[in-house]
C-alpha cells in the first residue's frame, strides 16, 4: 500500500514533514501505486437505499505496543491483592511514552483502514476526529491526518471535543452528513475516536489507557445506526475538566463524577426506552463508556432497578420481591447506596455475562480510552460474536464529563451477518494483543515521566524507544523550534 511503499529501506524509519509526505502521497496517487491487503471496499446502494441504513462498514483499533499488568501497579502501590482487578474491574492497562501522540495514533488507525480494509483514500468525503488528547489549541488533529489522502483535499469534518463524549458526537455529524444534501454518490465518512489517558500518580493512575478506533461510515452498512432513536442528556458539571493547559492530567472530582454518570444513564435509558415503546428486553448486547469495568457492571445492573420503578409489574416476581425495599429511595441516595448496589448486581449477573462481557475485552485489557472506549467495546463485541450479531440489536452509551451522554443503538439487519464477520476479521485484534509486550510498574513511570517532560516542548527529539512499538505504527519524530512535529513510519 501507500505507506509501505514509502518505507523502501527497512529497517530505517522514513522521516516526513506534513509537506514531504503530502508530495508523495500526491505522486504515488497519480501512479496508481497502490496495493491493498483485502479486496477494495466499495458503498453499494442504489436510490431505494441511498441515505438510507447508514452505519459502520470498517473499524480498527490501534493501541501502545506497551502495557503494565493491574497486578504488577497493585503490588507497585502497595494496596491490597485484588484492589484494582476486582475492585475496578480490570486486567492491564496500555501505556505510551513520548513517541506517540494523539495525531500518530490517529494516522496509525486510519493507515489499517486503507491497507486491511481496501479503503480508497479518493472517496472520502468527511473525516472527523473525536478527542480530548489535545497537542494545540488552534490547529485540529484532523489536519494532521490529511497527508495520507494524496490529492484528495477536498475532505469536510474537524475535530470534535467534549472529554469522552468528542467520538459519538463526530459519529453522529458524519452519519447526519451521508443523510444530508451534501452528501455525493460513492463518497464515505472515516471517525477516529482515542485518546491517551493518563493520571498523576495516585488512585486514579490505574484507570488510564490509551488507544484510537477508526470507524468507516457510509450508507446501506451492515451495522446501521437507529439515528431515530437517540437518548440524550446534557448538563454542566466540573466532574472531570482540563483547566490547566500546561498539563496532561485533568482535575477530578470521582464522587460527582460517578453521580453525573449515573444520573445521566438513568435519563438516555428513559429516554431511549420511550421512543422505542416501553418493553423488556429491548437489547440483545449493550457497551458501555469504560472508565473502568466495575463501573459498567453497576451502570448494567442499574438498567434493571430503571425497569422496576418504571414498571415493578413487568420485572418478575424474584425482581419484584428483591428491589422492593428500595422503591422509595432518592435518586443521589440510590447512587451508592451498597444494599440497592448488591441486590441488582446479583439480579442482573447472568445478563450482564451474556451481554455485556463479550464487548468488554478491549477496556479491560487497555484500560480507558476516553472517546474511544465505547467503540473499543463494540469492535470487541464484533470480534467475539461476528456473524451471530444478525439480527441483533446493539445498545451503546455514551457518556462524556461536563456532562454529555447519549443512549443509542445499532442494528445487523437480517443476512448482513458475514459483512459483520469480515469487520472482525480485518480488524485482527487477538493477535496483535499477543504480541504486545508487558512492562513493569517502574517501566510505566518513567514513560509517563517522559510524557511529563515532553508536554508543551519544542527544539527536541524524543526519547521514547521506537523498538517498543509496533511494526506499521506511525510516531513523532521531531519537534522544532516552534513546534512543528514531524512524523515518522515504522515498517
Amino acid at each position: 500500500n501507500l505507506l509501505f511503499l514509502l518505507c523502501l529501506s527497512p529497517p530505517a524509519p522514513i522521516m516526513l514533514s506534513s509537506r514531504t509526505l503530502a508530495s508523495s502521497c500526491r505522486h504515488l496517487l497519480s501512479t496508481g501505486a497502490l496495493t491493498r491487503s483485502f479486496t477494495s471496499w466499495s458503498p453499494s446502494y442504489d436510490e431505494e437505499t441511498k441515505g438510507k441504513g447508514v452505519g459502520i462498514h470498517a473499524m480498527q483499533i490501534v493501541f501502545p505496543k506497551t502495557y503494565v499488568s493491574q497486578s504488577d501497579l497493585e503490588l507497585a502501590d502497595g494496596v491490597g491483592e485484588g484492589k484494582y482487578r476486582k475492585g475496578l474491574g480490570q486486567e492491564n492497562m496500555a501505556f505510551t511514552s513520548d513517541r506517540e501522540d494523539m495525531p500518530s495514533l490517529s494516522m496509525t488507525a486510519v493507515q489499517r483502514l486503507f491497507d486491511r480494509d481496501g479503503v480508497d483514500p479518493a472517496r472520502c468525503g468527511r473525516l472527523e476526529v473525536g478527542t480530548e488528547t489535545l497537542i494545540d489549541k488552534s490547529k485540529s488533529t484532523k489536519s494532521y491526518l490529511m497527508p495520507l489522502f494524496g490529492n484528495n483535499s477536498a475532505i469536510l469534518g474537524i475535530d470534535t471535543i467534549n472529554a469522552c463524549y468528542g467520538g459519538t458526537s463526530a459519529l453522529f455529524n458524519a452519519a447526519q452528513w451521508c443523510e444530508s444534501s451534501l452528501y455525493e454518490e460513492g463518497q464515505y465518512a472515516i471517525v477516529v475516536a482515542g485518546d491517551i489517558a493518563v493520571y498523576e500518580p495516585g488512585p486514579a493512575r490505574p484507570t488510564g489507557g490509551a488507544g484510537a478506533v477508526a470507524m468507516l461510515v457510509g450508507p446501506n452498512a451492515p451495522l446501521q445506526l437507529e439515528g431515530n432513536r437517540l437518548g440524550v442528556h446534557m448538563e454542566h458539571q466540573y466532574d472531570f475538566y482540563k483547566p490547566s493547559l500546561g498539563s496532561e492530567y485533568p482535575a477530578v472530582d470521582g464522587a460527582l463524577s460517578i453521580e453525573c454518570y449515573f444520573r445521566a444513564l438513568d435519563l438516555c435509558y428513559e429516554r431511549w426506552i420511550n421512543k422505542g415503546g416501553d418493553a423488556q428486553n429491548q437489547f440483545d448486547y449493550a457497551c458501555f463508556h469504560s472508565p473502568f469495568g466495575k463501573l459498567v457492571e453497576k451502570s448494567f445492573a442499574r438498567l434493571l432497578y430503571r425497569d422496576f420503578l418504571r414498571n415493578p409489574e413487568a420485572v418478575g416476581s424474584q425482581v419484584k420481591e428483591a428491589l422492593a425495599e428500595f422503591a422509595g429511595l432518592d435518586a443521589v441516595a440510590s447512587y451508592s447506596d451498597r444494599g440497592l448496589q448488591n441486590a441488582v448486581n446479583k439480579l442482573a449477573a447472568g445478563d450482564f455475562a451474556q451481554k455485556v462481557l463479550p464487548g468488554a475485552f478491549c477496556s479491560k485489557n487497555l484500560g480507558n480510552l476516553y472517546t474511544g472506549s465505547v467503540y473499543g467495546n463494540l469492535l470487541s463485541l464484533i470480534e467475539q460474536k461476528g456473524r451471530e450479531l444478525e439480527n441483533n440489536r446493539v445498545m451503546m452509551f455514551s457518556y462524556g464529563s461536563g456532562v454529555a451522554a447519549t443512549m443509542f443503538s445499532f442494528v445487523v439487519p437480517e443476512g448482513r451477518g458475514e459483512e459483520i464477520q469480515s469487520i472482525a476479521d480485518h480488524a485482527d485484534i487477538n493477535s496483535r494483543f499477543s504480541e504486545r509486550s508487558r512492562k513493569t510498574a517502574d517501566e510505566m513511570v518513567s514513560a509517563l515521566s517522559l510524557r511529563e517532560q515532553a508536554y508543551g516542548a519544542k527544539s527536541f527529539v524524543p526519547k521514547g524507544s521506537v523498538d517498543e512499538l509496533f511494526p506499521k505504527t506511525w510516531y513523532l519524530a521531531n519537534v522544532d523550534d516552534k513546534h512543528r512535529r514531524e512524523y515518522a513510519f515504522k515498517e
